[in-house]
């Protein structure tokens, strides 16, 4: 059963975050929850994240803007790394509160918390991208890289923050996905180096078939994606993904998943 949600999960996902800029991680994240402990959970969908952006790239890298790369992706690059490595540390955390639903034992952690508050705010700045007044220069691409390079690390959720600094360059839309999954493959990179010293490995092992099925179905929905590119509004996605955001945000944060 688990096979189905998640090849589903990873269409999905992946279709919408081709318009977007984000949506695969957010909607694969809470599936894998459902299955694995969290800190996996974030592991594992960093692997198909990581590997369905590279297979875009080929689909859209004509269209990257180097010197926004160049500035936005090293400082993502670098703040990554620490986000990833709160996270290996929050994982070690003993639960906070315990309680009874049905006959099942549930247990809400810090990192539970933390990831739930983040996915929450997530949500909002997905609703609204342009929130926040960004400051379109050379320090404010540094700054958008390790704001959304460390939360990228630590949840995985990168997308909105990224939007947020790149949508006031006023890229084209071609440009503006290629550079932000250009962006979204270097954080990756750098997360799962540091991953891959705690727990990925393992997980990754135990669960192969469960990846390599995410990644070949994530695949199939960024070729739809790129074949429906000019129909899709970024505007509805992100109604979409913020509303199943919220709503797993809160399955997280009260320790059901």
């Amino acid at each position: 059963m688990e096979f189905i949600i998640i090849a589903l999960t990873a269409l999905l996902g992946s279709a919408l975050t081709f318009f977007s800029g984000f949506g695969l991680g957010t909607l694969l994240l809470p599936v894998f929850a459902v299955f694995f402990p969290l800190d996996i959970s974030i592991a594992l969908t960093a692997v198909v994240h990581l590997l369905n952006n590279i297979f875009k790239m080929f689909l859209v890298g004509k269209h990257i803007n180097k010197s926004v790369v160049l500035l936005f992706g090293l400082s993502s690059l670098l703040a990554a790394i620490a986000g990833a490595y709160v996270l290996t540390s929050l994982s070690h955390f003993d639960a906070v509160y315990s309680y009874q639903l049905f006959e099942r034992t549930i247990q809400i952690t810090v990192i539970k918390i933390i990831i739930a508050l983040l996915m929450i705010v997530f949500a909002i700045m997905e609703l609204k991208p342009t929130i926040f007044k960004i400051n379109s220069g050379k320090r404010g691409l540094v700054a958008g890289g390790l704001l959304s390079g460390f939360f990228g690390g630590l949840s995985g959720h990168q997308g909105a923050l990224r939007s947020a600094f790149l949508l006031p360059l006023g890229l084209s839309k071609e440009s503006f996905i290629a550079t932000g999954t250009a962006i979204a493959v270097i954080v990756d990179i750098g997360r799962l180096s540091v991953y891959s010293i705690s727990f990925l490995v393992f997980s990754m092992q135990s669960n192969v078939y469960l990846i390599a099925i995410a990644v070949v179905f994530a695949f199939i929905g960024a070729f739809a994606g790129s074949k429906l590119l000019s129909k899709v509004t970024i505007k509805f996605i992100q109604g979409v993904v913020a509303a199943m955001l919220i709503v797993f945000a809160l399955l997280i944060g009260l320790g059901i998943i």
